[in-house]
Parts: structure tokens; C-alpha cells; sequence
């Protein structure tokens, strides 16, 4: 057993990356605050090929040196953009009337279970996630289609937003990426 080297990995170019036919995934980020988490969501992102990555509110946005420490130069391969909360009220109804299910990550009275969950292999999937703090903001709760919570059985009730992010990112994308 040995570990692989770098060029042995099959990676594509930043080039091939942005002519690859993206997953039907788009990641919202409502209000982070923490700038290595908008950049290691940035990083996963790139890793699951997500369509977009939508920063909007209070969260940090790019160039930034702090989201270029946990991207590692994601942030120049994953398409985003940034917008108020307002805007991205209207993005989200917009989308969801082009077919996208609009999913918060939280855990609310009617939360599906992430592993209950049925992915549809030709689904587009718009997937909010919120504020360290606060969760997902309020506002949006009724825009979404469903709610989805990561199963926990130890004492804490909540992941950090980035480990949230990478685990429901890993769980829709495996059925979209297996479609293709």
C-alpha cells in the first residue's frame, strides 16, 4: 500500500474544470460568518462539482485571504455570487419555479432525516445553509421545499456549518453523479 502522488490523482486543470458538466447542486450560504467556513465550503464545493455557490447577507465573499486559506484557490473554480437577502428571496422562488427543490438544512418540527431522504437522479437541489448562530434565517423556512437534519446521537446538536455542508453536499451528489 502506498500513498498516490499529486500528479497521479487525475485531477482536472482549473480549464477543464470550468467545461466539466456540473452537478445540479446549488449551495446557499445565508449569513455565515466565519470566512474559513464560506472557504472550505467553497473547497467541497469544487470537490462535488456543485453548479453555484450562492453567498448571501452578512457572508464574506472573495477576493479574501481568510476564505483563500480553507479554499486553496476554489474560489476561482466554483462559479458564485453574492447577494442580498432580499435578492435571494427572489433567486430562490425564481429557481424553484424552474423545477429546483429548495431544501434548508435545519432542524425544525418537520426536518427529514438525511438518511430518509430520496434523491431524484435528474433532481436539481438549491441546499441553504445558515448562520453558526441563528441556523438558517426565518425568513426563508417557507420558500423551502423541505428541511433536511443530519442524524446525531452524541451531546452536541449541531456541526460546524462546513462539515454540515460537506455531509449533505456528499449525499445528494453521490445519486446525481451515479445518473450520469
Amino acid at each position: 500500500m502506498r500513498k498516490l502522488e499529486t500528479a497521479e490523482l487525475g485531477r482536472l486543470t482549473e480549464d477543464e474544470l470550468k467545461q466539466t458538466e456540473k452537478n445540479k447542486v446549488i449551495i446557499v450560504l445565508d449569513n455565515v460568518r466565519s470566512l474559513l467556513n464560506v472557504g472550505s465550503v467553497f473547497r467541497t464545493g469544487d470537490a462535488f462539482l456543485i453548479q453555484e455557490l450562492w453567498l448571501a447577507g452578512i457572508t464574506g465573499t472573495p477576493p479574501n485571504r481568510d476564505i483563500h486559506k480553507s479554499a486553496l484557490g476554489s474560489e476561482n473554480t466554483v462559479e458564485w455570487k453574492y447577494m442580498t437577502d432580499e435578492a435571494l428571496k427572489r433567486e430562490l422562488l425564481a429557481i424553484q419555479k424552474e423545477g429546483w427543490k429548495i431544501i434548508a438544512v435545519e432542524q425544525i418540527d418537520s426536518s427529514i432525516s438525511l438518511q430518509d431522504f430520496e434523491t431524484e437522479t435528474d433532481g436539481k437541489y438549491c441546499l441553504i445553509l445558515g448562520n453558526e448562530v441563528n441556523g438558517v434565517s426565518e425568513e426563508l423556512l417557507p420558500l423551502c421545499d423541505h428541511a433536511l437534519e443530519i442524524p446525531q446521537w452524541g451531546t452536541k446538536h449541531s456541526f460546524n456549518i462546513s462539515v454540515a455542508a460537506g455531509i449533505v453536499m456528499w449525499e445528494v451528489v453521490k445519486k446525481l453523479v451515479v445518473s450520469r
